[in-house]
């Protein structure tokens, strides 16, 4: 399969010390995709292994859930504006 890149805006959210410090991170538009980091560098890479795990494992239930039907699958561009 070809790769292909996927452009998300990244939140990150810090965490006051007195309540643990480091960094939320999660995207605004795939919900689902939430991670964390003791810095804001550990919470970038940990988002990115959330996404991908996260569209691996949706890949895998609709394989799965879709066996013995048919079905059409194809790439899908979509433009997002900002408002």
């Amino acid at each position: 399969m070809a790769s292909m890149e996927m452009i998300l805006t990244a939140v990150y959210e810090e965490v006051p010390e007195a309540e643990g410090g480091g960094f939320v991170a999660y995207t605004e538009e795939f919900p689902g995709a939430i991670s964390e980091g003791d810095t804001l560098e550990e919470a970038r890479e940990n988002l990115r292994d959330a996404i991908e795990r996260l569209l691996e494992a949706n890949r895998q239930i609709t394989a799965t859930s879709k066996l013995g039907k048919k079905v059409t699958r194809e790439t899908i561009a979509v433009s997002l504006g900002r408002v």
